[in-house]
């Protein structure tokens, strides 16, 4: 690693952080515990992975480093604690399809809230990009409402939002090293679910189920995707996300013969291909013009 570009680096961190996380969703459906408790281990597993990562990477610094996240990175790590919650839902009540292509829709969030928060605007590409999605999203809800999957796709669009808005925070906070904000916000996550968790019991497969997938499918590819922007633009980050959304289905398929609607096939596709054709135009100039 030492030898590799940043660009290099940035692009390794994300390609694997990515190949790694895909499996997730599959592993959502296949234990048997309920939402409530599932987001409590997925909260205070990577926690205590973290905590003790920090502590042995920081050492005597370790307060320091937490301490100078600031205001933005504890709004950063409620947001973060919020999209664990709203993610689990999502994929609770519609299929892992529909989950990960309204979760696709970040970095058009990002861009709209960036017009109030930061007073950047989009281009006009941008804008026609943000239209077309809205239109391809509101003909899978249709599919959706007319299947009963309509919650579902509604807290993953709130999921897209809030990852949108975490990534908005970041920039206004400047923050340099965001796994302090992560550690807290799987603490925040803990903290706000022990109250709704009916039973911390596994039993079955979810003994070691659970446990692999918040450390191999959690914290993780979670520490590579928060590592990799120190590396690279974010925007080049998140283009790598479009593969969790075309991969994170066909396990699921494979595995357990999850099929998503045919509204949710041609919706997802044309989603995908409009944030990949946006993505490389951007990548070529810049995106967004300070207003004056």
């Amino acid at each position: 690693m030492k030898n590799l570009s940043d660009q290099k680096k940035g692009i390794f961190l994300s390609l694997i952080g990515i190949l790694i996380i895909t499996p997730d969703s599959l592993f959502i459906r296949l234990v048997k515990i309920n939402s409530w408790d599932l987001v409590f281990y997925r909260g205070i597993i990577p926690f205590f992975i973290l905590l003790i990562g920090l502590i042995i990477f920081y050492k005597k610094n370790f307060f320091k480093a937490i301490f100078i996240i600031g205001y933005a990175g504890l709004i950063n790590a409620l947001i973060v604690a919020l999209t664990n919650i709203t993610f689990i839902f999502s994929l609770e009540n519609t299929n892992v399809a529909n989950t990960l292509v309204m979760l696709s829709l970040a970095p058009f969030m990002a861009a709209f809230l960036s017009i109030f928060l930061l007073k950047e605007y989009p281009k006009k590409r941008t804008w026609i990009a943000m239209f077309l999605c809205f239109i391809f999203v509101l003909f899978i809800f249709n599919d959706s409402y007319q299947s009963g999957r309509l919650v579902g796709d509604f807290f993953g669009f709130i999921t897209a939002f809030l990852v949108g808005a975490s990534s908005v925070v970041i920039r206004i906070g400047k923050l340099a090293n965001f796994l302090p904000s992560l550690m807290i916000a799987k603490f925040f996550t803990m903290l706000f679910t022990i109250f709704f968790v009916k039973s911390l019991y596994l039993e079955g497969a979810d003994i070691y189920l659970v446990p692999i997938m918040c450390v191999f499918f959690v914290t993780i590819p979670l520490a590579f995707l928060t590592l990799a922007p120190r590396y690279m633009p974010a925007h080049e980050v998140e283009l790598f996300f479009v593969l969790e959304t075309t991969l994170g289905p066909i396990w699921v398929w494979l595995i357990i013969r999850e099929t998503p609607s045919l509204e949710t096939i041609i919706g997802g596709s044309l989603i995908i291909s409009t944030l990949l054709i946006h993505t490389i135009l951007e990548l070529k100039k810049p995106n967004l013009k300070k207003a004056n």
